[in-house]
């Protein structure tokens, strides 16, 4: 399969949303799917909510709908009651009747038991490299200071393989990442979006790194490559 060189980038101010990782949602969830989500579990070289960002991804994947009615709508009213203390609160707050939201609902409906994401050490230094020079020049790009592309990153690691990159700034946490990139506001093509959840590209593997950032405060980076399976 030819490689695909997927752009997508979503600019949020610097904001932080603390949810805790354990809550009531917990339970509404089988152990049997947080155990299939929890690939990162025992990825040694990522933090906890560089590993809660695997994981929720994952159960994104295994249940659309579930993880649309319950750790989504979690993040959104924690969210909102952050974002009270900002005079664009219309414009930072999670709208209901807004048609980012609206598509989200539709979309992850039909999501059910697709396959698990799990976390590469390779590729998360992929990641981490970027997100350090991201915030060492304060820059928010998929180009590398120095010129490299996403293609030029991942395939240094992996050539020849189909990959893409999500990049979001101004969350700490796993699940704020997770939700914002899903939800994906702004971004007519929900390219953010369509990356977590796709399929037809085979995508397998991931690289995850969460980093303090000087203009945003905190950045992510997400790499994706689909490796043959192991």
């Amino acid at each position: 399969m030819k490689p695909l060189f997927i752009l997508l980038i979503w600019l949020i101010p610097a904001l932080n949303t603390p949810v805790p990782l354990k809550t009531q949602n917990d339970r509404l969830w089988s152990e049997e799917e947080l155990r299939m989500a929890n690939t990162a579990k025992n990825a040694k070289y990522l933090n906890a909510q560089e590993k809660d960002l695997v994981m929720y991804m994952n159960l994104a994947r295994i249940d659309g709908e579930k993880f649309f009615n319950t750790y989504f709508q979690e993040f959104l009213e924690e969210h909102n009651k952050q974002m009270v203390q900002y005079s664009n609160y219309r414009q930072l707050r999670i709208d209901k009747t807004d048609r980012y939201y609206k598509s989200l609902k539709k979309d992850l409906k039909s999501i059910k038991d697709l396959p698990v994401l799990y976390p590469d050490e390779s590729l998360s230094w992929v990641a981490q490299q970027h997100a350090q020079d991201m915030n060492k020049y304060d820059y928010a790009s998929h180009k590398s200071k120095d010129g490299r592309s996403v293609k030029d990153r991942i395939s240094s690691m992996y050539p020849k393989r189909a990959l893409g990159e999500n990049l979001a700034f101004g969350f700490s946490t796993g699940l704020g990442n997770v939700c914002m990139l899903l939800l994906d506001k702004g971004v007519p093509d929900l390219g953010h979006r369509k990356l977590i959840l796709n399929t037809s590209l085979k995508l397998n593997y991931v690289g995850v790194s969460i980093e303090p950032h000087k203009g945003y405060k905190y950045c992510s980076v997400t790499d994706f490559v689909g490796l043959p399976p192991q």
